[in-house]
């Protein structure tokens, strides 16, 4: 059975009539008659009753027309969505990003993405640098923004934010009122990170800056997500080097100042794995490359 026979077979059951059928099929009557007989025979039932009043359904044929309708539709709608995921505007997008890129601009972006492509899904998951990494290369996400510069061999990158990192200080803090504050000052604090399994990088990065001033810290809180850390410290258990963008988390409790160590940076790139034949994926990476450059 093939489609062509379904096409057939349903221009005659509303037709009723060979002559007519063929003509708004634009064939001639014999090929139109031998389909129908090669339907037949798969269908395993006679369809039609052929005598000199012309063409009628048979009981077997009056139930075959809703299911032939059915599969063709179904054959439809399969091809609408197979174009529609190749040009990109439909199936699912996996996006994999770590909590600070929600201050930094993804919202909009996913918003203003979103309503270009209404019937493609955004499935969105909050991971850690570490954890993305991971799910990109066993391809279970199709992009992701990670705060790490090792990216994997076969992926592709665009550097989309560079933010300073800021002293985020108890407000009860002397140093909380400052215009800036050197990182010596803050000797002998706790310090507050986001844990080294979750984003061994920065985790490594901060300790590192902390003892080229100088600073060993009597204590090291380790938590898993950003807004931990400037929750921990707004309640008086340590100081914390965060991302500028966080000032924009609006925690009460918390100051926070300019670092004096004005190179002390904080990146975020968005990967994706290289020469991917996704026309959704392309047209996102198109985006925030239009959205975030040059952050470089």
């Amino acid at each position: 059975m093939e489609f062509r026979h379904l096409r057939y077979f349903l221009a005659l059951a509303e037709e009723l009539h060979f002559g007519r059928a063929a003509q708004r099929l634009s064939i001639s009557q014999p090929p139109l008659s031998l389909n129908i007989q090669q339907l037949e025979a798969s269908v395993g039932a006679q369809l039609f009753t052929r005598n000199s009043r012309g063409v009628q359904l048979t009981a077997a044929g009056q139930a075959f027309v809703p299911a032939a309708r059915a599969l063709l539709a179904q054959a439809s709608d399969a091809a609408r969505e197979a174009r529609e995921v190749a040009e990109g505007q439909s199936g699912e997008l996996h996006i994999g990003f770590a909590g600070t890129m929600l201050y930094c601009g993804l919202p909009q972006l996913l918003s203003r993405f979103q309503a270009s492509h209404p019937r493609l899904k955004l499935v969105l998951l909050e991971l850690s640098s570490s954890e993305q990494l991971s799910e990109l290369v066993r391809d279970r996400l199709d992009v992701g923004f990670v705060h790490t510069p090792r990216v994997p061999p076969g992926f592709d990158q665009v550097l989309v934010v560079s933010q300073p990192l800021v002293a985020c200080l108890p407000q009860s803090h002397p140093l909380a009122r400052a215009d800036v504050v050197g990182l010596d000052q803050l000797r002998g604090e706790a310090l507050v990170v986001v844990s080294r399994t979750v984003s061994p990088d920065y985790h490594a990065r901060i300790l590192s800056e902390c003892e080229q001033a100088g600073w060993l810290p009597p204590a090291v809180h380790e938590l898993r997500h950003w807004l931990s850390v400037v929750s921990l410290v707004s309640q008086g258990q340590g100081v914390a080097l965060v991302p500028q963008a966080l000032q924009q988390s609006a925690l009460a409790g918390v100051a926070f100042v300019p670092l004096a160590q004005a190179d002390v940076r904080y990146d975020t790139r968005c990967l994706w794995r290289s020469g991917r034949d996704q026309m959704a994926l392309k047209d996102f990476v198109q985006a925030v490359s239009a959205d975030f450059a040059p952050a470089g």
